[in-house]
């Protein structure tokens, strides 16, 4: 089997975990404490919702209307 690429969104959160999200598959996402262990559980919350999608043909529709590629442009802070 061919090895998939996706991008995810790592963002850290108020208390501090780090969560990842993977646009390509909605509702795809997980949260850890350090970065290592955010990756190995990215790489299983990603196994799980292929999955998913195989045996669940309303995810797959899920994934046919919701997916999207990100495209990083930047981060801004605005102050008022």
């Amino acid at each position: 089997m061919a090895k998939q690429q996706f991008k995810i969104i790592v963002e850290q959160d108020e208390d501090g975990y780090f969560v990842a999200s993977i646009p390509a598959l909605p509702g795809c996402y997980t949260q850890a404490k350090t970065l290592p262990d955010l990756k190995e559980r990215t790489r299983e919350a990603i196994s799980l919702c292929l999955e998913e999608a195989k045996e669940n043909p309303k995810y797959r529709n899920r994934i046919k209307v919701l997916a999207y590629e990100p495209a990083f442009v930047g981060l801004e802070v605005v102050e008022l």
